[in-house]
């Protein structure tokens, strides 16, 4: 398991598009969290409508939350398929 372990960090250590799609995932997991909280905060209706404002909010809160998971859920895939090819492509050169 030690082993395992570590031939996991040293692939991420060298894989510079690995390190990035993680990071990228992070950063924009954080990213539509916040921007979508950010419009919310500052969506109200008027008139007839303003009935319909914490419905639509409560929609529109479930649709960035679901973008943001599949943007972090995506870029891990990714991640996960460029660790696998430099870890051939890393453990071919010894």
């Amino acid at each position: 398991m030690k082993d395992y372990f570590t031939e996991i960090l040293i692939v991420i250590a060298y894989s510079g598009r690995t390190q990035a799609a993680i990071i990228l995932g992070m950063i924009g997991f954080i990213a539509i969290t916040l921007i979508g909280d950010h419009y919310l905060t500052n969506f109200h209706l008027s008139g007839q409508m303003s009935g319909l404002t914490d419905i639509i909010k409560e929609n529109l809160a479930y649709r960035y939350d679901k973008a943001a998971w599949g943007v972090l859920f995506s870029f891990w895939w990714l991640a996960f398929k460029l660790y696998h090819k430099d870890k051939k492509k890393f453990w071919n050169r010894f």
